[in-house]
């Protein structure tokens, strides 16, 4: 009983061990976004955010006009940054993966969940 006891000990420590965050690198944040579209929720409304090859990236959310901003990524910090139109700095976030689930990360607001889809889909499909 004691062995099955400390195996299931073990086995508990060893899931907690590997469910940790991970910070994305730069690398990885550019692989990620570059060409694909994240889908999630922002405020409370559904959003898809495609981050094009060329440093474009267009925010859209059903029943608004879509946004045009430009995206990069700061290898010093290891972030994603944006900047909108009305915008006069860019605003940077972490991107972190937890358990197969991504999410933006700033000082500012709490950590917010997204999924990543392959291309522009700018229309919601089967995803």
């Amino acid at each position: 009983m004691k062995t099955l006891a400390l195996i299931c000990g073990l086995a508990v420590a060893a899931t907690g061990a590997a469910a940790q965050s991970v910070k994305l690198k730069s690398a990885e944040i550019a692989d990620l976004l570059t060409g694909n579209t994240a889908v999630g929720t922002w405020q409370g409304a559904p959003y898809r955010q495609y981050f094009s090859e060329d440093g474009s990236t267009i925010y859209a959310q059903n029943d608004s006009r879509s946004a045009l901003g430009k995206w990069r990524i700061d290898t010093d910090r290891d972030e994603y940054q944006s900047i909108w139109a009305r915008d006069t700095v860019w605003e940077g976030w972490y991107v972190m993966e937890y358990l197969g689930t991504y999410f933006w990360v700033s000082k500012s607001t709490p950590p917010t969940p997204f999924k990543m889809v392959k291309g522009q889909q700018l229309v919601p499909t089967d995803d």
